[in-house]
């Protein structure tokens, strides 16, 4: 009996975009590789690597800031190309440079500037494009696919990133990148010769009218009349503030040094914890993409981020690795499923027109707290210990679950009528 292909698998489009977007993936886990082993190679290495790792780092946020109203106005499809086909070009002379010598600062930052900045703009584009090539009804289940084809690339991409990176060198391994962006742009360009027509770009203009939350506001439409009129885009966001100011830097600094002090791991053992952390993302992924859809999402997502909590406050009582790994794949699982169920959410509620700049915002929510995060937690641990911090990043997120489940138009919240699949324009000649 052959295996059931999950519907979104069967629209063009978004096949197109789950193959762009895994090829990419495992690029980026081969430049993960790479990088390091081809800057630490240089006198003053370590050094350099944070110097090139800050360069990317800064633009990547400022342009999530801007890269929503980009995808806003061009299309999320256009934004993406645009996006990989500089990332391919960049990723390209990093190669080139590489294969002819070594690490110089004056070649790696620019470069990294360059590559930060696309991955800004890619960003919020990413998680709202697919809305424009998916119907409303299986939504979730492209989110769940998509996420879980990421996943998999996690899981097998260090491996691969290795392999190459060990037999043929860093420059081999940036070349790939770029041969991986290469192939993701291809995609959106694909897609964007398929692209959806104007009038059907959203799952309907009935989409403003039918969220719960609140009443709609009044043309015209803009960002700040919504943050005003809306009590549930204030609170996701909020949400999302408090969930990853802990868990950026408990999966960064408090799980390495949990797994090192605590569980007495060496190199391996980590990695197991590494992998289980994946393997239950994945898992949870497959399972939300078999979750009917939901009535009221973000109460089923703040219960999900509730047991998803009590799993990582019992993860400091355990001195036993295999526990450990169990647990923490369970917990992220749970976080896996919770996400997907919560910005599937988001996408069926926000009006279309302001869908990349909704998303610009719930992105910077987490990956602009990032090294503020991981920066409290160097600190933290040091002063605390990695056990402690895992119950004060546990306890963040509890809050943060309650937060969802006790607020009123969290549970008034509804998800809009399913409205037929976008189509898409005829191939021009």
């Amino acid at each position: 009996m052959r295996p059931a292909v999950p519907p979104a698998l069967r629209e063009p489009g978004f096949r197109l975009l789950v193959a762009g977007q895994l090829a990419s993936t495992l690029g980026d886990l081969a430049y993960a590789v790479a990088l390091p082993w081809y800057v630490l190679a240089q006198h003053d290495g370590p050094i350099l690597l944070a110097a090139v790792l800050a360069a990317y780092g800064v633009p990547r946020t400022a342009f999530v800031a801007v890269g929503g109203f980009i995808a806003d106005r061009v299309r999320p499809w256009t934004a993406m190309l645009i996006a990989d086909g500089t990332r391919t070009a960049a990723a390209g002379l990093l190669a080139a440079v590489a294969l002819h010598g070594p690490a110089q600062p004056a070649v790696l930052i620019p470069i990294a500037l360059v590559l930060g900045a696309c991955e800004g703009i890619f960003l919020p584009a990413s998680f709202s494009i697919i809305p424009a090539l998916i119907a409303a009804d299986q939504l979730q289940g492209a989110n769940a696919t998509s996420t879980a084809a990421t996943q998999l690339a996690t899981l097998l991409g260090p491996a691969f990133g290795g392999l190459i990176v060990g037999i043929a060198g860093p420059g081999t391994g940036f070349g790939i990148d770029a041969a991986t962006f290469a192939v993701s742009a291809g995609s959106l360009a694909l897609i964007a010769h398929h692209r959806t027509d104007d009038a059907v770009h959203s799952h309907g203009p009935a989409s403003t009218s039918t969220r719960q939350a609140g009443p709609a506001p009044s043309p015209p439409l803009t960002l700040r009349r919504l943050l005003v009129h809306e009590p549930v885009l204030l609170l996701m966001i909020a949400t999302t503030v408090a969930a990853n100011l802990g868990l950026g830097g408990l999966s960064e600094v408090a799980l390495p040094v949990f797994a090192r002090t605590t569980l007495h791991a060496d190199a391996t053992g980590y990695g197991v914890i590494l992998a289980s952390f994946g393997a239950g993302g994945l898992v949870g992924a497959l399972a939300a993409a078999r979750l009917p859809r939901l009535h009221r999402p973000l109460v089923v997502g703040g219960t999900l981020l509730t047991s998803a909590t009590v799993l990582l406050l019992l993860m400091p009582a355990t001195a036993s690795l295999p526990i450990a790994a169990i647990d923490l794949a369970g917990f992220s699982a749970l976080l896996a499923v919770a996400n997907i169920v919560m910005v599937t959410a988001v996408q069926l509620w926000a009006d279309p027109r302001l869908l990349g700049r909704i998303m610009s915002m719930m992105v910077l929510a987490s990956v602009g707290l990032f090294p503020v995060s991981v920066a409290i937690a160097g600190f933290a641990v040091r002063a605390i210990g990695a056990s402690r911090f895992v119950d004060v990043a546990g306890l963040a997120l509890l809050l943060a679950a309650l937060a969802v489940l006790a607020t009123p138009a969290s549970r008034r919240f509804a998800s809009p009528p399913a409205a037929p699949a976008p189509e898409l324009a005829e191939p021009a000649d």
